[in-house]
């Protein structure tokens, strides 16, 4: 049929569209944004990769007011199957630059004293932002300050797979950028927390009161909420078999921190106290990459909870799906080394706080 010969490609759609933006059209530039985001779920990964291509040089160098639909269907054509690499140095440097004039904004608006920083998902306040700012330079910075929080999942989507973590370019920038700004923009804190995540980290895990001890491969888990669900998933069993005696999580919790819908409205209960080697508690808040290493390698030890701990998330990041591998029981006398030489549990005090 003639029509489908005449119907456009992905990439042509995204030219169209980028062509009504460079002509400030807005009308157009909406009817054709409407026209990709309609086709692109129909898309082979063959075109959606296609179009990430044609959208690479365009966001190396659109202001970032103008560039936020761009942002958002390259994060779209990602979910969507797109290869996370195409566009990401690219974004990963947009980005970095986006939150770095964003805290130029904030500390440019504090010294000139004009009064509370405004919200930066406030679009609202941007006609009175802009009435005091005078330079170029500041504006460019209040733009960034007001747009960049919707340019961040352009990142969450590709950093949700372990090839686009493993290859992150500037890593140390883009994670100075995202901590300095995690407590005023309001994305920067998942950047952040996906920037920390460890791949193919060896840990060792110790039961003190069994006094047993485990090697395991863990990589992909977003919090440690996630990571005390998946440590008695894969450690409480047969005490026969060398596993660790009592009650497994219920299967509808492990796949909430696996690979399944990750809310949990019965909530989540804790099997374990999760402590250190040197003897400090593991919050639940905490990320896996703060639990500190001990002779080489990061040390858990598990201890019976002082007290129910409850929370109905089971991971974090809905697209990032954990890898945890128990890679061998350790001996008993290399168990008792090891609970040897690591500290006690600090003691919980009635205040809320370890001692």
């Amino acid at each position: 049929m003639l029509w489908n010969r005449e119907q456009k490609s992905l990439p042509d759609l995204i030219d169209d569209a980028v062509e009504a933006l460079k002509r400030a059209d807005e009308r157009a530039f909406g009817k054709a944004a409407q026209a990709v985001f309609k086709h692109a779920p129909k898309a082979s990964p063959e075109e959606l990769t296609a179009g990430l291509e044609t959208l690479r040089p365009v966001l190396a160098t659109v202001p970032f007011g103008m560039g936020v639909t761009l942002a958002q269907l390259a994060a779209g054509l990602v979910e969507l199957g797109g290869d996370p690499l195409v566009a990401f140095e690219t974004l990963v440097s947009r980005v970095s630059e986006g939150l770095e004039l964003a805290c130029a904004f904030q500390e440019t608006w504090d010294a000139e004293g004009h009064g509370e920083l405004p919200d930066s998902d406030d679009g609202g306040k941007i006609p009175f932002v802009m009435q005091h700012l005078t330079s170029e330079e500041s504006r460019q910075r209040a733009e960034a300050w007001f747009t960049i929080n919707e340019w961040i999942p352009s990142l969450l989507l590709p950093l949700q797979q372990k090839v686009a973590r493993k290859a992150v370019p500037h890593w140390e920038r883009l994670t100075v950028a995202a901590g300095t700004t995690r407590e005023v923009i309001g994305s920067s804190q998942w950047l952040y927390g996906l920037l920390q995540v460890l791949d193919d980290e060896k840990f060792v895990v110790l039961h003190r009161e069994s006094r047993r001890g485990y090697e395991l491969t863990i990589g992909g888990v977003g919090d440690v909420f996630q990571l005390h669900t998946l440590l008695a998933a894969h450690l409480i069993g047969d005490p026969a078999q060398g596993w660790i005696a009592g009650v497994p999580p219920r299967r509808e919790w492990v796949i909430a921190a696996t690979d399944g819908e990750d809310l949990q409205p019965g909530g989540i209960e804790g099997r374990f106290n999760l402590v250190d080697a040197y003897g400090r508690w593991i919050w639940n808040e905490d990320l896996p990459n703060d639990i500190p290493r001990f002779d080489g390698v990061r040390v858990i030890v598990l201890d019976p909870p002082p007290y129910v701990r409850g929370w109905n998330l089971g991971r974090a990041y809905p697209l990032m799906y954990p890898a945890v591998t128990v890679d061998r029981h350790m001996s008993d006398q290399e168990a008792a080394a090891w609970l040897t030489k690591v500290a006690p549990a600090a003691r919980w005090c009635a205040a809320g706080s370890v001692a």
